[in-house]
């Protein structure tokens, strides 16, 4: 079966798919993923096909407020849309789709009657068990809740309605709006397997059918892969090391976030490894290392606790190790993240990269790297993700609905 993963975005929405699209390839099926410039050597070091989607989340960064962060989505989905049916129209049996091209990816299995099934790394649907995941993690109650989370879908509306109706004109297909075409999937109960553990998000029970929590998408680690010879002398030189990193956050800041981390590290008496990212955080030193890009999965074991930007992916990866976390989260869904590792006693309170200084830091370091608790509840957390098998559980739902054609509600045209 020719099967096509499209998701767009940074390297955290991106890279959970090659270990999936690598489950998929190993089970016999030709996989292939759409994603935005910069990445097909991920795809191709998972054994991956590669298709560019036209449109680069670099070029929509930065943080801001919930208006700036509206436009720049806006800006990106628009980008997105123009192009969309291009690099994924051709050879594809089933199509799957992230949160993010799930709402142009509908149309685009209208038009050609391919079956689509969704594979999301947040929850989008509402639910009162919590909030929308992109607004906050202050609960409103259960029904307060729900409320938010369809307030939020109306937003996501909004922002793709121009890509979606120039989508639908170039496809040939009569007008539709983006709200329509939802409410249309989700009266047909369209499958969607959600990527990420359950130890972090349970499976609401409020939720319709057709949504399922099946555990983490890991990112594909090739079994050859080691981590960088000067990286592997600075671990074993000295007590484990503390990870600061901010992914594809904080552009432009590296300066600052730099001589917070050294100063905040070296007061909690810690060696430490940078990682440069977006920022372009960087130090020198006896007990510092600068690290760009490794896997997380050799990494992380091997560490003291990780600060991190609580991404979904990172979140996780921090978890399986049994890693405390200190998380600086800075927008979108990562306050989300960040509140469930506090929940699970595996992280202090969240410090929001607004409000980072060298004191909190250092106060939060040495509280996660002190305190046994934390590291007890990261453990425990992992022996739950170990017997979990999201790439496993999503083969067997996506065959399946191979097999039975459609699925329940599997082409966007039903």
């Amino acid at each position: 079966m020719r099967i096509l993963i499209a998701t767009a975005g940074s390297r955290g929405d991106v890279a959970p798919y090659t270990g999936l699209g690598a489950e998929l390839a190993r089970a016999g099926h030709e996989v292939t993923l759409a994603a935005t410039d910069g990445f097909a050597a991920l795809a191709e070091g998972a054994g991956l096909g590669f298709r560019r989607l036209p449109a680069d989340a670099r070029a929509h960064g930065g943080a801001g407020g919930r208006r700036d962060l509206l436009r720049t989505a806006a800006a990106f989905v628009t980008e997105l849309g123009r192009g969309f049916a291009d690099a994924v129209a051709d050879g594809t049996d089933l199509l799957l789709l992230s949160a993010t091209t799930a709402p142009l990816g509908w149309h685009l299995a209208e038009a050609t009657g391919v079956p689509s099934l969704g594979v999301y790394l947040q929850p989008t649907a509402p639910t009162g068990d919590f909030p929308p995941a992109v607004t906050g993690t202050r609960s409103l109650g259960r029904a307060g809740n729900r409320a938010a989370g369809r307030f939020a879908l109306r937003m996501a509306d909004r922002v793709y309605a121009p890509a979606v109706a120039e989508l639908r004109r170039r496809l040939g297909l009569p007008p539709l709006t983006a709200a329509a075409m939802r409410r249309r999937r989700e009266r047909a109960d369209w499958p969607v397997l959600h990527g990420f553990s359950t130890a972090l998000v349970p499976r609401p029970a409020d939720w319709r059918p057709g949504l399922e929590v099946v555990g983490t998408f890991w990112p594909h680690v090739g079994a050859g892969e080691r981590l960088p010879a000067g990286l592997e002398d600075f671990l074993r030189a000295g007590p484990r090391p503390v990870l600061v990193g901010f992914g594809s956050m904080a552009a432009g800041e590296g300066d600052r976030l730099s001589e917070i981390a050294v100063a905040a590290l070296r007061r909690a008496g810690l060696r430490g490894i940078l990682q440069s990212g977006a920022a372009g955080l960087a130090a020198g030193g006896d007990d510092l290392f600068t690290v760009g890009e490794v896997p997380h999965a050799l990494l992380f074991p091997r560490l003291a606790a990780v600060v991190h930007h609580a991404g979904a992916g990172t979140t996780a990866a921090a978890l399986r190790a049994g890693v405390p976390a200190v998380a600086v989260p800075v927008t979108a869904d990562q306050p989300f993240w960040a509140a469930r590792l506090a929940a699970l006693g595996a992280a202090p309170a969240p410090v929001p990269l607004r409000a980072l200084t060298v004191e909190r830091l250092a106060a939060a370091l040495t509280l996660v790297t002190s305190r046994q608790t934390y590291t007890a509840a990261a453990a425990r957390a992992a022996r739950h993700m170990a017997g979990e098998d999201g790439a496993g559980r999503a083969l067997k739902t996506i065959e399946r609905v191979a097999r039975d054609g459609n699925g329940r509600g599997g082409s966007a045209g039903q």
